[in-house]
């Protein structure tokens, strides 16, 4: 006798479900732990790219730190670059201010040596007075300025510091020896300024005998 339909089904019904064979639950188990590691990859990979993120604005806020430093280090340094040419503009510009201050002292001397001269008519007076300012003057340039006037005449002819406008012949020398000092020379602190022209005297070739001396003697040796 067979069984009916629903027989059958409550037969099917009351049997124990078949559990997963081991193979399946190994694929099971592999699945899922590699969807824990692509998971645990994936977050380590989003925290390294805010990392990265984070790494990259401190770059940038960096970069712009340092670019605004340069524009302010670059804008100092121009400021700094005029305020010296203005300054050495002004240097220029007033660099004899010393010098001609001590010169218009010299300029009240010449005024009152003058005014002078016009109330009084006394040559030797002037002539004194004249004198007195330019030793006065000569004093001054070399004790602030360095500038000493050359003493030539009687010293050894030097082409250092002579410059030599005439020549001529003398006896009375050894060594060629400036005679007469055309114009002063001028050092500047024990550099040449101006060369002094002079006139030199240069020691005279010696005489040779002359032609009836030598005869003389010639005629002297024969007789004997």
């Amino acid at each position: 006798m067979s069984k009916t339909e629903k027989e059958v089904k409550a037969e099917q019904d009351q049997q124990p479900e078949e559990k997963p064979q081991p193979a399946e639950e190994q694929q099971q188990a592999a699945e899922k732990e590699q969807g824990k590691a692509e998971s645990a990859e994936l977050k380590q990979q989003a925290e390294q790219i805010e990392e990265m993120k984070a790494q990259i604005e401190a770059l940038q806020a960096e970069n712009s730190d340092l670019k605004n430093q340069y524009l302010r280090k670059q804008a100092d340094f121009e400021n700094f670059r005029k305020r010296m040419q203005r300054e050495k503009q002004e240097s220029i510009k007033y660099a004899n201010s010393n010098l001609l201050q001590d010169l218009i002292t010299i300029i009240d001397d010449f005024e009152r040596a003058i005014r002078s001269s016009e109330e009084s008519r006394d040559f030797d007076s002037f002539h004194s007075g004249i004198k007195m300012i330019e030793h006065q003057f000569v004093n001054m340039l070399e004790r602030k300025y360095g500038l000493t006037r050359m003493e030539s005449e009687g010293k050894e002819f030097d082409p250092q510091m002579h410059e030599a406008i005439n020549m001529e012949e003398s006896p009375d020398v050894e060594v060629q020896t400036v005679t007469e000092d055309y114009q002063k020379g001028y050092l500047l602190n024990d550099r040449v300024l101006r060369h002094a022209k002079v006139k030199v005297a240069v020691p005279a070739p010696e005489s040779a005998p002359s032609d009836a001396s030598e005869q003389n003697s010639e005629n002297d040796a024969a007789a004997e």
